[in-house]
């Protein structure tokens, strides 16, 4: 069922019972990211409800989970998990398969890879919340071997381990019974890979943390995970050749490459709390995402502060961005195109509580209450 043609949910019914027990599941627990606050918001609707992942590193994941019930897999205790949890791959399908989840009436899923294929009990109803087919497996597949670091022989075992991934991510997929995602990209490529069909909840955006700008920006923004398909070195190349100042948040594998070729007025700030980068926000002339994202979270978040965006515009960007409301369209993901709509760009012809009225639409709120019906709704199927 397409997102156009979805109906509207029953919000208000009730007949969710309430010992009901609930089991959440989420991949692993060793990054910040949308797919996090999106489990961070399902244990708020279900405190008591215990979570179930691969692996658990306290030190790298959000302090929002640290005293939760979290139940980990047997990789959590092997060796270098924590650090290099890639390493284990081909086991991630078993150690899922093991999560113990019997004696539960409700299972939900958080997964952009393996937490889809937990195996509930018979008798239990799984939602899955798919945030997109795993991506190293499907759409990103040549990159991701692409990128690859040595040694070589890794080059060489890694594409057969990928295809019999592949094939057990397909069969995971048709373990839920139902599916939920986070925008219509989302949905098509669900479609595409999976064959399965889904309702469209967009992922929740903390709005209310993030105050509307009063004044003009000083700077360019642009910020995230410094990962390659990101494609931040766009906005680097750009800005060096404009020698304008920009402001990149966030740590990656990417970031000693876009050090190297940055402009002089170009700066990296690193890791922020949600504080820092409300601020960020709120100070900027304007936010940049180059890349084609699922949904794209930090870019509600700019809007939020009532900042235009430029944004290519391809995947959630359709989905988010007004053009000539709430920022523009890039016609092609390249720094030519980022370099002259910077130039082009007059931020006086938007208004800040115009912007932040949209991202309103996104909010945590929203997200909870249309999550909460789609569950009544499914249950009562």
């Amino acid at each position: 069922m397409s997102e156009t043609s979805q109906p509207a949910l029953p919000i208000g019914t009730r007949v969710f019972p309430a010992r009901r027990r609930v089991a959440l599941v989420h991949d692993y627990l060793v990054q910040d990211g949308g797919a996090e606050r999106v489990l961070g918001v399902l244990q708020d609707m279900f405190p008591d409800a215990p979570t179930f992942v691969l692996i658990y590193d306290p030190e790298r994941s959000h302090g929002r989970f640290k005293g939760r019930v979290i139940r980990t897999s047997f990789l959590d205790g092997w060796p270098l998990s924590h650090r290099a949890y890639q390493w284990y791959l081909p086991f991630m399908p078993m150690a899922v398969e093991h999560l113990d989840l019997s004696g539960f009436d409700l299972v939900i899923s958080s997964s952009s890879s393996f937490a889809k294929g937990v195996i509930a009990a018979p008798e239990s109803t799984h939602i899955c919340y798919c945030h997109t087919p795993t991506r190293f497996l499907w759409q990103e597949r040549l990159g991701y071997l692409n990128d690859l670091p040595q040694p070589a022989i890794m080059r060489m075992l890694l594409p057969p381990l990928l295809h019999n991934l592949r094939q057990w991510d397909r069969l995971a997929a048709e373990r839920p019974d139902f599916l939920v995602t986070n925008s219509r990209t989302s949905q098509g490529r669900i479609k595409r890979y999976y064959g399965r069909e889904t309702w469209v909840i967009h992922p929740p955006v903390d709005v209310s943390g993030i105050s509307v700008a009063t004044g003009p920006g000083s700077y360019w923004l642009c910020g995230g995970r410094l990962v390659g398909y990101k494609r931040f070195d766009l906005v680097v190349r750009a800005f060096a050749k404009l020698n304008l100042p920009l402001k990149i948040f966030g740590i990656g594998p990417e970031m000693k490459k876009l050090r190297a070729f940055a402009g002089a007025k170009t700066e990296f700030v690193g890791h922020v709390s949600d504080e820092e980068k409300a601020a960020l926000y709120r100070d900027a002339i304007g936010f940049i995402s180059p890349q084609i994202e699922d949904f794209g979270i930090t870019v509600v978040e700019a809007m939020a502060a009532g900042r235009p965006v430029i944004t290519y515009g391809q995947g959630g960007a359709k989905e988010t961005v007004i053009p000539g409301v709430t920022g523009i369209h890039l016609e092609t993901q390249s720094w030519e195109d980022i370099g002259d709509a910077v130039i082009r760009f007059d931020p006086t012809q938007f208004d800040p509580k115009t912007i932040r009225a949209h991202a309103e639409a996104f909010s945590t709120e929203r997200f909870a209450e249309q999550m909460r019906a789609y569950i009544d709704h499914a249950l009562a199927r």
